[in-house]
């Protein structure tokens, strides 16, 4: 059995990974899937001091009050920073990370300087209170606005996040143009450290792609040595 615990991307919260939660535990595995603080059923609570900081001790909390020892880190898009962060404060409790077309930061790396110019122009578009970014016009209605703090802060890390052996990039190769993670995915891919897959599928992979998206994650058990490169497949018109 494998616990996953399941980390959105910007504005997005816990009901984003319901179908794949749902999948996974229908295969005898646990799943958590997080909404983080300030963040959809949780944006009662937005306020000027949310951070990355506080997004990476929500993670740490649940592993905490769960007592998982062995969790499967899964991090959609910004979700990259968050379980890179909660790796290195608890490296003893977690199996794998995956990054799901997500950033993939080292030290002092904030999600603002892993991206280009055209998400920038994306955050600095906050609310009327400034404390957070707005959605996009295109996102999930139940999509709500992001803690502009966890995008500036950058992430500090006290160890080499290669300390998790087992990590996984899925890269979403059905961009509506340019991909800001392509650079990063063809780093990682001739990297001998990490399993790459790419899918046909736009960002949302969860939405696009749930069922190559289930068999990867489902594969996350298998040695670490055993690079994995998916071919890319139709996307699905889920």
């Amino acid at each position: 059995m494998v616990t996953f615990v399941f980390i959105p991307g910007l504005c997005h919260g816990g009901w984003c990974f319901e179908e794949l939660a749902e999948q996974t535990r229908r295969r005898g595995h646990r799943a958590y899937p997080l909404t983080l603080t300030g963040l959809s059923e949780r944006s009662h609570l937005l306020h000027g001091g949310i951070n990355l900081d506080t997004h990476i001790q929500d993670v740490t909390g649940v592993l905490e009050a769960e007592k998982i020892e062995d969790a499967v880190l899964v991090g959609h898009s910004y979700g990259g920073m968050v379980i890179t962060g909660v790796a290195d404060r608890m490296p003893e409790r977690v199996h794998a990370l995956v990054y799901l077309d997500a950033m993939v930061p080292q030290h002092n790396d904030s999600c603002w300087s892993l991206v280009t110019d055209r998400e920038r122009q994306w955050y600095a578009d906050v609310v009327e209170s400034g404390y957070a970014v707005r959605t996009l016009p295109f996102f999930d209605a139940r999509a709500t606005p992001h803690p502009i703090a966890s995008v500036l802060q950058p992430l500090r890390l006290t160890a080499d996040p290669a300390r998790i052996q087992r990590r996984v990039y899925v890269y979403a190769a059905g961009w509506d143009g340019p991909s800001p993670f392509t650079s990063t995915y063809q780093r990682l891919r001739d990297d001998p450290s990490w399993t790459t897959h790419a899918v046909a599928g736009g960002h949302n992979l969860m939405r696009d792609a749930p069922e190559e998206l289930l068999n990867i994650l489902l594969q996350t058990d298998e040695p670490a040595d055993r690079r994995v490169a998916a071919a890319v497949r139709p996307a699905s018109t889920a």
